[in-house]
């Protein structure tokens, strides 16, 4: 039997980044930590997308300056590390942990596809309810998501019969479209209740309390 997997992208799905940098920016400007976190996401892709690649701890730098000078926010110079220091703190959703570990307990292996270094990542995995049993990191691909290097790394290392693999994640963006565009089974954590295409996912769940049931479900649906 093919060994079964679980890819997950980790901030948006498993760990609330939205409340982290929300957080951040009101230690750094009270009262304006939801305009920087609205300015942030509007910025990241943008810089993301930047050739050289760049190492994540310097996506999250320059995003933060550049989403602090658009609303006129003075940033002090020792202060653009600061979503660095944080990110190891950012909180995870409640429901990752029983998910995580009912799905390891029925056999699926689990695998982390995250836009971010090895390093942070690996001070984030330290407070994940449940150990993954394989990470691939933009540092690894030298390249962000929505670009495929991620998951073709991942079936290069691991790949077996695309049944055997379901991608799981929040974002639209960076992860349902190229999971779609390789025929990778996905679920689709709307987290947001965002308006895109739901068509475009095998499941659409609102968080991960349903994943298992999910999982089994598209697991025993032939493609």
């Amino acid at each position: 039997m093919a060994t079964r997997w679980l890819t997950f992208d980790c901030f948006g799905t498993l760990v609330d980044w939205r409340h982290g940098i929300g957080t951040t920016g009101e230690l750094l400007f009270p009262g304006r930590g939801a305009e920087l976190l609205g300015a942030y996401i509007e910025i990241e892709a943008e810089v993301e997308n930047e050739k050289p690649f760049r190492r994540y701890r310097v996506v999250l730098a320059e995003t933060l300056r550049r989403a602090a000078a658009r609303l006129k926010l003075d940033l002090k110079h020792d202060d653009a590390t600061a979503l660095t220091s944080t990110i190891p703190h950012w909180p995870v959703f409640p429901d990752v942990g029983p998910a995580l570990r009912t799905l390891h307990a029925e056999g699926w292996k689990l695998a982390l596809l995250t836009n971010c270094d090895r390093d942070l990542i690996a001070l984030t995995e330290r407070r994940l309810p449940e150990p993954f049993d394989a990470v691939i990191t933009a540092e690894d691909v030298s390249a962000y998501k929505p670009d495929l290097a991620h998951f073709q790394r991942f079936e290069s290392v691991f790949g077996g019969p695309a049944d055997a693999w379901i991608h799981v994640a929040q974002s639209y963006y960076h992860d349902i479209r190229p999971a779609a565009k390789l025929g990778i089974r996905r679920i689709w954590v709307n987290r947001q209740g965002e308006r895109d295409d739901p068509a475009l996912a095998d499941a659409v769940l609102p968080g991960l309390a349903e994943l298992p049931a999910a999982v089994t479900g598209l697991a025993v649906t032939p493609r």
